[in-house]
């Protein structure tokens, strides 16, 4: 096992406290890591990082790169602390509403703040800053295709990058050379941008560690069609002569459902093995510069994966082809060590999932309220967790337990009460909390929203569904000193 027993609290960085529209890298982020460290919690879970697009619904599952961090994230207020931006540049900041995210409003107000730190680093910038700025670009070989495409998907936002030029989209030289000349100040701009991200990020973890919390990141399987890694890597993936996906990804049908396409371009993993995997490596590498652990999403399609031919709309017409397996994962541990990863195994039963998970010592997900709370010895009943899982109350993509627990039955209920020992006037949230806490997980994980005892009103993503995700955020004060005592108290019982 590749963890100490331990606990985490689930919130994304949009749902941090702030003044600026947005959970950002500033004051509110640190409010939290501190709330995290009176509390002795050992580790912060995010969603990923990266840049969010409005027609991907600002799912930080659908990003233009797996390698960037998103720029809204920036904080206006460490700009002003660089010299890019004077106070007076804040201001008027607009009414933005503080229990969720308006991302309309925020790229509004944003975005012309990045862009005047831009023109001021243009003008005033240093000998010793513009080194950094050329350190960062060479230390991260991806910046230069991802902010070039950014560029280009600016000049041609109707359009995803596989409609463009062809000498564009099958990445010509000469079309490429072309494009950096027309495009130059832009993609300077993106590089700044990158850069100012991954300072505020770093200082960030050097805050978390002062406060004993680590970070656990989060890895999407698939990426994107329309994003730089795609475009930037084609041979990294199944596509065509004309760089088109041939299939993508999704799942099959199951009794009472018809199946999900997904849409995602499909690896090309004979490639990628006769690479070395080089870009799963510089995929992870990047990782581990910004987070401690990572959770592997859809972990079963490192295994095998379905695969949807691109011009079927059908995910029936899909069919079962064998993944890396583990293959990939020694050659991890070979170039980057024992990676500390926790595999998403939900929905699925698969022996060579479970036999990969076990030979490399990565914790499956448990979540309650999958849990029939009747039945005897249900695996979702955290009395039932082994200690190779990780043991939550609820997840990003599940209701939060109080919505959750509204909608049970009555007789779920009774049978929850008499499981977990709680007494009927003791807020559920709480009970199922210190049940999780109690299990034998080897980690231990609450969302903000449970803590907080929010309903449905407060659920952070609804799969399926494009309208009102990602968006909820928490008010400035909500976590105070008796939730920390609280958690404290917990994880003195049952995990230190």
């Amino acid at each position: 096992m590749r963890f100490d027993r331990s606990d985490a609290v689930f919130c994304h960085v949009t749902s941090l406290p702030g003044a600026y529209g947005i959970g950002d890298l500033g004051e509110g982020a640190r409010e939290f890591l501190s709330f995290l460290g009176d509390a002795d919690v050992d580790h912060w879970q995010i969603c990923p990082i990266g840049p969010t697009i409005s027609a991907a619904g600002e799912s930080p599952y659908q990003s233009p790169s797996a390698f960037a961090g998103n720029p809204l994230f920036v904080d206006p207020e460490g700009l002003v602390d660089d010299g890019w931006l004077d106070g007076g540049d804040l201001d008027p900041v607009p009414e933005f509403p503080t229990d969720r995210v308006d991302y309309d409003a925020v790229r509004e107000y944003k975005l012309p703040l990045l862009r005047t730190a831009f023109e001021r680093f243009e003008e005033r910038a240093s000998e010793d800053d513009r080194a950094a700025l050329d350190e960062f670009r060479e230390r991260e070989p991806w910046l230069a295709d991802y902010a070039l495409f950014r560029a280009l998907s600016d000049a041609r936002p109707e359009d995803v990058w596989t409609e463009w030029p062809e000498p564009l989209r099958t990445r010509d030289p000469e079309a490429l050379a072309g494009a950096r000349e027309e495009h130059a100040r832009e993609v300077r701009f993106r590089e700044f941008v990158q850069w100012t991200f991954d300072r505020q990020w770093r200082d960030l973890r050097a805050v978390a560690a002062e406060e004993g919390v680590s970070i656990v990141g989060d890895v999407p399987i698939y990426v994107a069609l329309d994003s730089a890694d795609v475009w930037a890597s084609p041979e990294a993936f199944r596509l065509d002569e004309g760089n088109r996906p041939t299939a993508v990804a999704g799942v099959p049908p199951n009794a009472g459902d018809t199946g999900q396409r997904w849409g995602n371009p499909l690896y090309d993993w004979e490639h990628l093995a006769e690479t070395g995997y080089d870009w799963w490596l510089d995929r992870f590498r990047r990782l581990f510069e910004l987070a401690d652990v990572a959770r592997l999403d859809h972990f079963l399609g490192f295994v095998k994966y379905w695969a949807i031919p691109a011009d079927s709309d059908d995910p029936a017409d899909g069919e079962w082809r064998d993944g890396p397996g583990r293959d990939l994962f020694e050659t991890v541990e070979r170039e980057l060590g024992e990676a500390p990863f926790i595999a998403e195994d939900l929905g699925f039963e698969e022996p060579a999932m479970d036999e990969l998970m076990a030979e490399f010592g990565f914790p499956g997900m448990r979540v309650p309220q999958y849990a029939d709370w009747c039945a005897e010895g249900n695996e979702y009943q955290p009395m039932h967790y082994g200690e190779g899982v990780v043991g939550y109350t609820s997840t990003h993509d599940t209701d939060t337990w109080a919505g959750y627990f509204e909608d049970l039955p009555a007789k779920q209920r009774d049978c929850f009460r008499y499981n977990v020992g709680s007494d009927p006037d003791e807020p559920s949230e709480w009970a199922i909390i210190d049940a999780v806490w109690g299990s034998d997980a080897i980690l231990a994980v609450t969302t903000l929203q449970d803590l907080l005892g929010l309903g449905s009103e407060s659920r952070f993503n609804e799969p399926g569904t494009l309208d009102g995700n990602w968006e909820w955020r928490v008010a400035r004060g909500a976590l105070d000193d008796e939730i920390a005592d609280r958690l404290w108290e917990l994880g003195g019982k049952h995990v230190r």
